[in-house]
Formats: C-alpha cells, sequence, structure tokens
C-alpha cells in the first residue's frame, strides 16, 4: 500500500507540474481552499470510445476556459480499459461549482450518465501540502 501511495503522490506531482505549464490563466493556489479528487469511474465496455471522446473534451476544455480549474488528468486502468480516473484539482468550492455549471460539463454530464456503472468522488487530502506549494511555486 505505501508503494501505491507513493506512485499516486509521484503522479500528482507530476500531473501538477504539467498542467501549471499549460494554463494560461495564473490562479493563485491556495492549499487550504483548494478541492483535490481522485474520480473513480467505470463505464460500460460498449460505451467506452464515446465515453473516451466525451471526457477527453470536457477535460482540455475546463483546464483551457476556468482559471479555476487547476487540474483534470484522466487515466485508464492498464489492467481495465473501462476503469477511468480523473485527478482533478480546483483553486476552490467556488470554481468547483463553477466547473459543474459550465457548457462542456453539462455536456459531459448528460452525454454520459447512461455509459457510467458507477462514479465515486472522493476529496483527497494533499501528504504534504507544502510540497505541493513547491509544486506550483516551479511554474513561475
Amino acid at each position: 500500500m505505501a508503494m501505491k501511495q507513493k506512485l499516486i503522490m509521484m503522479l500528482f506531482a507530476f500531473v501538477l507540474s504539467v498542467t501549471a505549464v499549460a494554463q494560461e490563466k495564473a490562479t493563485p493556489v491556495n492549499n487550504e481552499t483548494m478541492i483535490v479528487r481522485l474520480a473513480e469511474i467505470e463505464v460500460y465496455p460498449e460505451y467506452l470510445k464515446e465515453y473516451l471522446q466525451f471526457a477527453n473534451e470536457v477535460d482540455r476544455l475546463s483546464v483551457e476556459c476556468e482559471p479555476g480549474v487547476i487540474c483534470l488528468f484522466p487515466m485508464q486502468s492498464a489492467a481495465d480499459s473501462t476503469q477511468i480516473r480523473i485527478l482533478e484539482i480546483y483553486a476552490s468550492e467556488e470554481a468547483y461549482q463553477n466547473h459543474i455549471k459550465t457548457e462542456h460539463f453539462q455536456k459531459y454530464k448528460q452525454g454520459t450518465m447512461h455509459m457510467v456503472k458507477s462514479l465515486k468522488l472522493p476529496t483527497m487530502q494533499p501528504l504534504d501540502p507544502e510540497t505541493m506549494k513547491l509544486i506550483f511555486n516551479k511554474q513561475k
């Protein structure tokens, strides 16, 4: 389990650095208000290809267009392609609430409801918030 946690944290650090560079609009990062989730999605196999198209579109548009969306990084299990994980980082609860009201999110949500077998949205706590600050500061 410790190795799995280390791998998740390394992936988390990598994604933060990549998405911070990709964002054109700078968003102040505050570890006290930031929301971090690892969405756990299982898709029905017959809808997988279509679901991935929806997911890629909403993730790209959200990061490009919404300053409060720090990261939406979708991943697919190598062992089971119907298992999708999305690392989600929002600047604040307000940024998240704004995100779920956008046209592109609503298109994704309404378009994929019948494709999703299960969905869990656990909120995560960074193990080392000080390191998160360093990651974001590297991108300045």
